[in-house]
Parts: structure tokens; sequence; C-alpha cells
């Protein structure tokens, strides 16, 4: 072990190293060094700070990654400067009329066109240089404090290179293309809803109680305006974010100035047709007054700043010549057909594949081999189908099969559904799955068991169901590639941990058929231990407020099964905990019913109902009289609209942050 001084020294050394290689990625787009290096770098520093608390200052690289952020989650921050929103404009008549608006002030205009990131508009602030507070717009005039989680933002220094006094900048937090789509990888492994596009992503992974969630999602910044400096002043908006980059801030990447509206136009022009080529998404081009001085006499409507505007592209389209249809099969045995076609460059990206959902699909699309089909990415990330631009002479319609091709079993479809099912409980293909759902975040939440290692542990035969990975050792992982004793000694710990994550998680966990965390939660509730659930007939489980027919056969058939019974058996051998925490009596919702609907950015909708009943409330599916709330998030649907028109009262997700304390 090395002693304080040389330790010191090494810490030194690697802070700058780690300085270094960030600087080269994030300003000069690469790297001496690969991933796993730096990784390693920023391990070292990590066991020399743990072993020398003393060493560990306050701008280290390590502080990026912290503790669990506190349970009541965010606290609110007051913008000193409110976060304006922008204006939108859809043609460039639009930004004709803007620039006239503009010139009747300042008849000299000259105006900064830079692209629109697709993020989250977040704020940076600095005290003597150093990184103090960051927050959320919210809603422009409060946001929340997420300063834990911006620290893992590697994209954001946490001390500049100018001491300024105080700065605040605004910036947006965005998901790279390439880290979406492991992201959503990442989730459809594990049989989670994936993003629905990196915007999404980003705002989910911002907002999340533990800080390493965040850093694993491995988000950026590009800083875009100076909302207030103290010490230093600027005159220009273009000026500003050149200083901005000299200090070490990541600025907006493109910006150009221009003394016309015209001149302007064609720079959202360039911009439009450089969009794919970007390595992040972004909706649209902005304009803005240069001028930081003349933007006051300006100001601004209720809405909007007058001296800014964003112009929106449309989605994109193209065609391509479908090759063939490729059929996954999934963790609960459902067939899902990809489409593989000829590779398109679409919003950025090369794609060449698209999911065709299901046979019901295919027939309304009337697709056939060799058709020239028409493709977008909806929400501007996801590859879709969306027609037939030109039929191949003499091709046959497209027909999904009749045996799964992982096992060879007859694939049938139930009545009622639009999927064909492998219902062969053998199969391999929903071995694996079944097994990254069964230890997934809002299931038994093993930590480091992730879709690689169970793939590898299948392979080897070292785990064939779910009770043998309690009955995995340390030697057993430890002998694997890439993994070394502590990372074995980790996994096994987490293991062990997640005996006791208490019955409705493990109900969830098993994978049974149309039972989400909602309903496992009220079958732990109602029966309070698995013995009881798995005696249990249909119609009592069907008498559970919020259970259908269908979802209580399903239960009930599930535990039919001799080999569900032996698996459950093994697990309660093993020390699982199978039994459900007694409900609060007297809790603040008890008696209150919430129907949520649309995107929270700060809780996953498990996360979200889990709060509602430890409360002594219930969460359901659909809104009615009897509903006392709905929390409405972002792209909030029909149930919004029910509940306006049935008089429910609708809170957002600050409201509910309130009750919750």
């Amino acid at each position: 072990m090395l002693d304080l001084s040389t330790a010191a020294e090494r810490a030194e050394e690697l802070r700058g190293l780690i300085e270094k290689y960030t600087r080269q990625y994030y300003e000069e787009n690469g790297s001496e060094i690969s991933d796993f290096e730096f990784d390693a770098l920023m391990r070292e520093l990590q066991q020399i700070e743990d072993i020398y608390p003393v060493l560990l200052t306050p701008d280290s690289p390590t502080r990026r990654v912290g503790g669990r952020a506190d349970a009541a989650m965010f606290s609110e921050v007051r913008h000193e400067v409110v976060m304006e929103s922008l204006q939108d404009a859809f043609s460039f008549d639009e930004l004709r009329d803007f620039d006239r608006r503009v010139r009747e002030t300042v008849p000299d205009a000259v105006y900064s066109v830079e692209p629109k990131i697709d993020g989250l508009s977040v704020s940076l602030e600095y005290r003597d240089g150093a990184f103090v507070r960051g927050s959320t717009r919210g809603d422009g005039a409060v946001g929340e404090d997420v300063t834990a989680n911006l620290r893992t933002v590697r994209s954001i220094p946490l001390k500049l290179k100018e001491a300024v006094p105080y700065l605040e900048v605004r910036g947006e937090v965005y998901m790279s293309r390439r880290s979406f789509e492991e992201t959503v990888a990442a989730q459809e492994n594990r049989g989670e809803k994936p993003f629905k596009n990196p915007r999404n992503a980003a705002a989910g992974s911002l907002r999340q109680k533990d800080p390493k969630v965040t850093a694993s999602r491995k988000l950026d910044v590009f800083v875009f305006n100076v909302q207030q400096a103290r010490g230093v002043r600027f005159d220009s908006h273009v000026g500003s974010l050149d200083t901005l980059e000299s200090w070490g801030l990541t600025v907006i990447p493109s910006r150009k100035l221009v003394p016309s509206i015209e001149e302007a136009i064609a720079e959202v022009e360039r911009i439009g047709s450089e969009r794919g080529s970007l390595p992040f998404d972004i909706d649209g081009a902005v304009i803005k007054l240069d001028s930081i001085g003349r933007r006051a006499e300006l100001g601004s409507t209720a809405k909007f700043p007058k001296w800014a505007i964003a112009y929106k592209y449309p989605p994109e389209e193209k065609e391509s010549v479908l090759t063939g249809v490729e059929i996954n099969v999934g963790r609960t045995g459902v067939l899902t057909p990809t489409a593989v076609f000829e590779p398109v460059t679409l919003a950025g990206t090369t794609v060449g594949r698209a999911t065709l959902h299901n046979g019901d699909r295919i027939k309304e699309l009337d697709i056939h081999i060799g058709d020239t089909v028409k493709i977008r990415k909806a929400g501007d990330i996801i590859p879709e189908i969306f027609g037939v631009a030109k039929r191949r002479e003499g091709a046959a319609p497209y027909n999904m099969p009749e045996f799964c091709p992982s096992c060879g079993s007859r694939a049938v479809r139930e009545e009622g559904e639009s999927a064909l099912r492998c219902v062969n409980p053998d199969c391999p293909a929903q071995l694996v799955r079944n097994l990254i759902h069964f230890c997934s975040r809002d299931a038994m939440d093993v930590e480091g068991m992730g879709d690689a290692l169970i793939g590898t542990l299948c392979e080897k035969k070292l785990i064939r169901d779910a009770a043998d990975i309690y009955s995995l050792k340390t030697s057993d992982l430890a002998e694997l590639e890439r993994m070394g004793d502590k990372s074995a000694a980790n996994i096994t710990a987490a293991v062990e941990q997640s005996k006791s994550r208490g019955l409705a998680r493990l109900v969830y966990a098993l994978g049974i058929r149309h039972i989400g965390v909602k309903a496992a939660a009220l079958l732990a509730s109602r029966f309070g231990s698995m013995d009881a659930v798995m005696d249990a007939t249909a119609e009592e489980i069907g008498s559970i407020d919020g259970f259908g027919a269908v979802m209580a056969e399903s239960v009930a058939d599930y535990f039919r099964q001799e080999t569900a019974r032996r698996l459950i058996e093994r697990l309660a051998e093993a020390g699982l905990d199978m039994t459900a925490e007694k409900a609060p009596e007297g809790g603040a919702f008890e008696g209150m019913t919430f129907v949520l609907t649309g995107t929270l950015p700060g809780f996953t909708r498990s996360e979200a109902e889990a709060e509602i009943v430890r409360r002594g409330g219930k969460a359901s599916s659909s809104v009615s009289k009897k509903t006392t709330y709905v929390l409405a998030g972002e792209n909030a649907g029909s149930k919004l609209d029910k509940a306006q028109a049935l008089g429910v009262t609708v809170i957002n997700e600050a409201e509910f942050r309130e009750m919750l304390k």
C-alpha cells in the first residue's frame, strides 16, 4: 500500500491525466486512451481517496459519481433569471416576420444561428470558478436541484480555467445517439419498456435518485447562453460563447453570425442538411439577436423572448428495399418480426432494421419481400416502416412462421391476442430473457448481474433457472473471462442482498404473463405470503380490485405448473423473503385512488406507484368518478382528457412530491 506522501503525488498525477483525457475527448473529439483505460485511471484514483480521505478534493473527478440522493428527491431552486422557452416557427415566412418585428426596434440587427439540441434544459452555477449548483428548468421560474447528478456528466467541468466570481449559464443535457442505442438495447434485453427517444432518456436519466444510474447513462451537455455573471461583462452572444469555451465549458458546436434574415435562413438550411451526420439529435435551429444589450430593448412576451426564435425541422423519410424478416423470441415467448432492409441514413444514423410488431401489422402494411418500403423514425429515433412505395413484380406476401425459430415448438395465437407465442417453458431463447427480467431493477435488483453476464452463465450451464443464481459461488464467477475476484465477490454479495426484496418484487420477477409491478404488489398485499398466492383460486384472485379474469387465470395457471412450484420451493430453500410488508393503516393516502398518465422524469411508474401504496393509497389503471387524483406527466394521453371531462383533480409531479412530504 502507498504511504500518504506517495499517494498524494499519485492522486495529483491521476487528476491531471483524467483532466487531460477528458479535455481531449470533449474539446478535441478524440483521446489517446480507450474508455477502458480511462475507467482504470478513475478506479485507481477512487481507491487512493478511499484509503486516504484527506486527499479527496472538492473538484476531484471521482466526485462525479456520488452516493444515493436524499429520499425526498430534489429541492426547489428559484431561478433569479427566468429560463424562458422559445417561440417555434415552421416556415421561413415566419422567420421573416420575426425579423421584421426585431428590426422595428433594432434596425441593424445581427443574428447568431445555431442548432437546437433536443434535450433537457439546465442551469449551471459557478462561484470563483467552481461548480456549485445545477438545476432543471422546471416551469422556467422554479426548477429542481440536480447538482449531484450533473456532477456525473463529464462534459461539465467541476472547475473553470478562470475563477470568475459568479457565473450562471444555461445548457442542454442530451444523450448521444450511440448512448441512446446502447441504453435501449439494455432495456429491451431486461424486458423493460425502452425510452422512446433520446430526449426522454436524458430527462429520465438526469432525475434519478441514484447519481450512479445517471453516470451509467453517459449524458453530455452543450452550453448555449449566459444567464448572469458577476466580475465579467458580455456584450455579444457569440463572443460570450467563445469566452465560455476558453474557460473549459462545452458550448454549442456550431454558431454563425449573419447580418440578414435571408443569410440566417440559408444557415438554417445548412444545419438541416447536416442533421443526419451529427452524433446527437437536433429538432431545429435557433436564431438569436447577437447583441446582449439590445435584447433588453426587445424584452419578452408572457411566454417567449422577442429576440430569439426556433425553426423546427420536419421529420425525415426514406425508401429502401425490404430484403427479409427476422423473428425474435421474447421473454414471454412472443414472436416479434423485425424487417431487414438495405441500409439507409435516416435522422443521423444508418438503419437497416425496424420492428414490424406482429402479424396483424404486416398484413395491414401488405408487405412482400423485395418491396420498396417507406421508412421514417418515430419521434426521430425509432425506425418504422409506414408504407409500401413500390411492389416487386411476382413477390409473395410475408407470413409469420408456424414454429418457434429457437426451439421448434408450434407457435400459437391465443384468443384475443395479435401476437404469436412459443409456449414451450424450456425454450432457450426465453431462458436468458427471463433471467434478465428476474435480476432487473424493478424485480430482484441484482446489481452487477447484467445481460452479458447472464448470457455467459447460461452458455456455460452455470445457471438454468432463477434458483441457480442463489447457488453461484464467488469462485464460479471469478473464473469467467474479464471477471476479477473483487467483482465476483461484489456480485455474490448483491445476490445475497436480493433475498430480502420481499414478496411483491419476487412475484413480479417470476415473469407471470399479464402481471406487472402494480399487479404483483396487489397480489402481495391481498395474500401476504407466497404460499397463499400459490394456493389462491382464479376466483379469489379475480376479486382483487384492479384484476381482470385474464390476469387472475394467468396467475392461477402459472402456479398450477409443477415446474413453477418446484422453482418457488428452491427459492425458499435459498432463503428468499416470501412475505409482504403489511400495508400501512391510516397512511396519508388511505382511501385515495391515483391514476398515472404520461412520463414522469423523476420517477419510473413503478416507483411512483410504490410511493402511493406505501402511504396507504391505491394506484389504478383507469380513470373514473371514484378517482381521487390523476398524476399527469409529459405527453399525457387520453386519461388526462377523461379526468378533465369527469372533473377529477389533476396534479403534476411537483405537486405529487409536495404530497409525499
